[in-house]
């Protein structure tokens, strides 16, 4: 729930520009992409250095360090970039405790084939967007609508526990898709004058939800068998 928490901290409106030049939108996504790449290189080190008790502190980081994105993405890109690296970071260690349970349940190859199907479909999403003329502004609106709905539910389910965990992921699954073929189609439509660092913190965080909701639906599968 709080990976979702940070998605709607960078929740803003966009406009019906649906469209731009190809070519600065090509450059615009070699951007991002390379950005969010490093991104990630960083969280799996991250993961790998994470102490046991560094849930809780880096859940703290990487919210304040969404809103320091957020401020400094006009203000100076080079301080937002280091931001986001430093995001990355930390956000290794919100997740690193959960994926060593994992790696010590089912062995490290769940861990890989979550993020390999994570990999493939953001690719396939990706390419979604950049096929069809998607008006993101009305795909962003339902994904934060949803979004809102989902994490209330999630707060009701702790106390009337009418949400199973496979159930929540595949809601998860299914809002976080809706919102990255919005987000890749944002940078089509030419980023709506948004620097790389803040759309590649969007595709970022979609990834990591997306990642997480696998993870837990292909453990849940898996401890079932």
């Amino acid at each position: 729930m709080a990976m979702n928490d940070y998605r709607m901290n960078e929740y803003r409106s966009y406009p019906t520009i649906i469209d731009a030049p190809r070519e600065e939108t090509t450059s615009l996504l070699a951007k991002v992409l390379g950005i969010t790449a490093v991104g990630f290189l960083i969280t799996a080190f991250g993961v790998t250095t994470a102490p046991a008790w560094g849930t809780l502190p880096g859940m703290i980081l990487v919210l304040g360090l969404v809103f320091g994105i957020n401020f400094a993405r006009k203000a100076n890109p080079a301080l937002g970039l280091g931001l986001f690296f430093a995001l990355a970071y930390f956000m290794g260690w919100e997740i690193g405790p959960l994926i060593q349970r994992y790696i010590h349940a089912f062995g490290s190859t769940l861990v890989f084939n979550a993020a390999a199907t994570t990999g493939a479909g953001m690719a396939v999403m990706g390419c979604i967007s950049y096929l069809f003329n998607i008006n993101y502004r009305r795909i962003a609106g339902i994904g934060f609508a949803a979004l809102l709905l989902l994490i209330i539910a999630g707060i009701a389910s702790m106390f009337f526990h009418f949400l199973t965990p496979d159930t929540y992921s595949w809601l998860t699954l299914g809002i976080f898709t809706l919102l990255t073929v919005g987000d890749f189609a944002r940078i089509r439509a030419g980023g709506d004058g948004a620097s790389a660092v803040s759309l590649a913190l969007s595709i970022y965080l979609d990834a990591i939800n997306i990642f997480l909701a696998v993870l837990q639906l292909m453990g849940g599968r898996r401890s079932r068998d």
